[in-house]
């Protein structure tokens, strides 16, 4: 009896190890505590281009766009990427006071909330 309550607190306690694993692999910290908003890509990226160590080019494009919350309420945000995004796209741009622009992810316009997308289409 007492080895059969052994393995299964043994059991239980691996059952909560990888839950709490893979919890923390599977999060993506930039999203906590962030506001969120809503932008149109209009045009391209103003390109940066600097050099690595090794003397390799890297070009970023810079965006200075104007987003809205889910109320409506803009918000001006700048922020990087490393490639040119595709002009006519809509983005949920996660944004901390601290931080800045800390990620981003391609929406379909039905996601956007109501009082963003009525703002991003004027």
């Amino acid at each position: 009896m007492k080895k059969m309550i052994t393995v299964i607190i043994i059991v239980a306690v691996i059952i909560l190890g990888l839950a709490f694993s893979l919890g923390y692999y599977f999060t993506n910290y930039n999203h906590i505590g962030a506001e969120d908003y809503y932008v149109a890509i209009e045009k391209n990226g103003k390109p940066m281009t600097e050099r690595d160590s090794s003397g390799k080019t890297l070009t970023d494009y810079e965006y200075t766009l104007t987003g809205y919350d889910e109320n409506g309420k803009a918000k001006q945000l700048k922020f990087t990427a490393q490639k040119n995004l595709r002009v006519g796209a809509y983005l949920h741009i996660y944004y901390k006071k601290d931080k800045g622009v800390t990620s981003y992810e391609e929406v379909a316009k039905k996601e956007l909330p109501k009082k963003a997308a009525s703002q991003l289409n004027k």
